[in-house]
C-alpha cells in the first residue's frame, strides 16, 4: 500500500482529528518559513518582545515592517491543503487545528475560527498588552504613515502591538491549554508541515502519541519525529490532501 493510501486510510478510519500545522502548509500558498535559508528571519532580525515595549525606536520599527509587509505572512490566499482541512471540519471529523501559523489562512479557507487554535499568534490584526482590546491593521495604518503615531489603546493607553507572539514574550496560555485538550481528546494526530523542532509547540505530537492517537505526519522533509509517527509521508501537503479528502 502506498504513503498516500494508508494516510488516507488512517484519515478514513479515525473519529476525531486534530491537525497541528506549521510553515509548510502556508509555504504552498507563497509565505515565506521563518528559519529556513531565504526564510523570515535570515533577511531581517527580529524584534525581541523586550526590545519592542522598551524602546519606542523598536516599536517604531515593528510597525514600519508590519504596514511594509516585509515579513509576508499576510495578504496571501489558502491553498488545496487549507481548503482540505476546511472540508474536514465540515464534516464534523476534524475537531481542532493547532498552528504555529500566524497567516490566517486556515480561517480564510473556511474552517472554523473557534476551531482554528494559534499558538504563535496572528498576524492580520493587533491587540493591546494591557487590555487586549482587538484593533483592525487598516485602522492604524493611517495614523502611523501619514502622522508616525505609534499606535496607542484608545481604551488604556497601553501598548498596541501585532497580534504575533514576539521572541521573548510567553505563550498564550489559554490556546496552550485549548491545544493540550484537543490533543489528549484525538485518535488522529496529522502533523502537516512542520520540521517539529520548536517547544513547547512540538510537544504536541508526543503527547497525542504518548496518549493512545495515532500519528501521523506529511512534510517535505525528514522531522525529528518520525521515528516515532505511526506513518511519515514526504510528499506536498495541498496535492495530497486534495487527493485522499473528499
Amino acid at each position: 500500500m502506498s504513503d498516500r493510501a494508508q494516510l488516507a486510510r488512517l484519515i478514513g478510519q479515525a473519529r476525531r482529528i486534530v491537525a497541528f500545522t506549521g510553515a509548510g502548509i502556508s509555504t504552498e500558498s507563497g509565505i515565506p518559513d521563518f528559519r529556513s535559508p531565504g526564510g523570515v528571519w535570515s533577511r531581517m532580525k527580529p524584534i525581541t518582545f523586550q526590545e519592542f515595549v522598551g524602546d519606542e525606536d523598536k516599536r517604531r520599527e515593528a510597525w514600519s515592517r508590519a504596514f511594509a509587509g516585509k515579513a509576508g505572512w499576510t495578504g496571501r490566499e489558502p491553498n488545496a491543503g487549507h481548503y482540505a482541512l476546511a472540508r474536514l471540519a465540515a464534516q464534523g471529523r476534524l475537531s481542532g487545528i493547532i498552528t504555529q501559523n500566524v497567516d490566517n489562512l486556515h480561517q480564510d479557507s473556511g474552517a472554523p475560527a473557534d476551531r482554528v487554535i494559534e499558538l504563535h499568534g496572528n498576524a492580520s490584526y493587533a491587540t493591546c498588552l494591557e487590555c487586549g482590546t482587538r484593533y483592525e491593521l487598516a485602522d492604524l495604518r493611517e495614523p502611523f504613515l501619514a502622522r508616525g503615531e505609534i499606535p496607542t489603546c484608545r481604551w488604556c493607553g497601553g501598548l498596541v502591538k501585532t497580534a504575533v507572539i514576539s521572541f521573548g514574550q510567553a505563550m498564550p496560555a489559554g490556546p496552550m491549554r485549548a491545544a493540550e485538550e484537543e490533543t489528549l481528546a484525538c485518535d488522529l494526530f496529522l502533523v502537516l508541515g512542520s520540521s517539529l523542532t520548536v517547544f513547547p509547540a512540538a510537544g504536541f505530537p508526543l503527547l497525542a502519541k504518548r496518549s493512545g492517537a495515532v500519528l501521523a505526519i506529511l512534510n517535505r522533509e525528514p522531522t525529528e519525529l518520525d521515528r516515532m509517527a505511526d506513518l511519515a509521508v514526504r510528499d506536498e501537503i495541498g496535492p495530497v490532501l486534495s487527493e485522499i479528502v473528499p
